[in-house]
């Protein structure tokens, strides 16, 4: 059937893959003519690894500084932090190195620096909200003053949107922020610094992935643009992230990441997304443990919805014989992933306050099989336990 719609370019002026990390952040650093390059990266990685260590060394009198206190959901205690440290430096140009959460750490610092934010109560009314009657409300959100470089070393895909997942402490509660420049300027997919990246991290992140590729062509504003994107990820995905010790499957994998992706708030998700993000604020799940246990049981309850779409995902992972959520589930046992609520930390108690946020929640609101009930979220979550 026919219906109208868009798609939005992000101003992401280059990706650059297989190249040596540092070469190419210098590369970058002297083309978009920085002078002073400020550094925010994990803690782990600038302080057990030598990757921080050897891109600082390589940018050379450009390194200003650097910001490693990035916490995981991304708090906006951190976020605040983040921004202090980057208008102390006064950079001209963020080299953000490391995973999901620090790359929506940067995001939401840039939105700080734009407003003039110095403090988490202040960030209220910036984020993505629900109208009483059911509409988004996506605030203005000012120019970026100073733009982001991206050097991912997992596979959540965050570097590729202008979205950030910001967890607000008081009521454990991930709010999205969106601006229109606080994502990449460029990306460096190396796939040499994801060694040091924890492998449940990689793994998992490579399923939060699979599941940006599943949602986005079982949405309910689905289009072939992004359609294309998604199969050919799954078809990545399949192939490569069984094969972490190698490293050509390393960059394939950063690729599929890349193409998955590239939906990321252009289209809208369901309720594995959903739901993970309620996850992760109430109890604690990491995004992509989020993804491992939600997403066969949310693509079940959405087959009679989507079954045309879901024999193409089955196809794409080279399982056209089987179900599209067997298919996927029997992908993360083989990873060896975690499969149920339990096995990542939630306890029973923590359910219904669960299923209260996540009908708060702005792609639980836009799963394909309309979920109407706060029974239906509930009925998930069980078959999760």
């Amino acid at each position: 059937m026919h219906h109208a719609g868009s798609y939005v370019y992000l101003p992401l002026e280059r990706v650059v893959f297989g190249r040596p990390a540092a070469e190419a952040a210098v590369e970058e650093a002297a083309r978009i003519g920085a002078k002073r390059v400020f550094v925010v990266a994990s803690k782990s990685l600038a302080t057990k690894t030598p990757v921080v260590r050897t891109i600082a060394d390589a940018l050379g009198p450009r390194y200003v500084g650097l910001f490693d206190g990035c916490l995981q959901h991304s708090p906006r205690s951190s976020v605040i932090a983040a921004a202090r440290a980057v208008r102390a430096a006064a950079p001209d140009l963020i080299l953000t190195v490391g995973g999901g959460t620090v790359i929506d750490t940067v995001k939401a610092l840039q939105i700080c620096l734009a407003h003039d934010i110095d403090s988490p109560e202040a960030l209220d009314g910036l984020h993505v909200s629900i109208e009483p009657d059911g509409r988004r409300f996506v605030p203005e959100v000012r120019p970026s003053p100073v733009r982001q470089v991206v050097v991912p070393t997992t596979l959540s895909g965050a570097e590729f949107s202008n979205l950030a997942g910001i967890t607000d402490e008081r009521i454990r509660q991930k709010h999205s922020f969106i601006g229109a420049d606080i994502g990449a300027r460029a990306v460096i997919l190396d796939p040499a610094v994801t060694v040091h990246t924890p492998a449940w991290l990689w793994l998992s992140t490579g399923v939060r992935g699979i599941d940006h590729a599943v949602e986005t062509l079982c949405s309910i504003d689905a289009h072939p643009y992004c359609d294309g994107l998604a199969l050919h990820a799954l078809r990545l995905f399949a192939q490569a992230l069984p094969r972490p010790d190698d490293l050509s499957a390393r960059l394939a994998c950063q690729q599929a990441s890349w193409l998955a992706a590239s939906s990321i708030a252009r289209v809208n998700y369901g309720a594995s997304h959903g739901i993970g993000h309620v996850l992760g604020a109430v109890a604690d799940v990491p995004h992509g443990h989020t993804s491992c246990v939600m997403l066969p049981h949310v693509m079940r309850h959405n087959e009679r919805a989507t079954a045309a779409k879901q024999r193409q995902i089955a196809e794409a992972m080279g399982r056209p014989a089987v179900p599209a959520a067997d298919a996927v589930a029997e992908l993360i046992a083989a990873l060896g992933q975690p499969t149920t609520l339990r096995a990542v930390g939630v306890k029973r108690e923590q359910l219904p306050k669960i299923v209260e946020a996540a009908m708060h929640n702005l792609w639980v609101r836009t799963n394909p099989q309309p979920i109407r009930s706060p029974q239906d979220v509930m009925q998930l979550l069980e078959a999760a336990w």
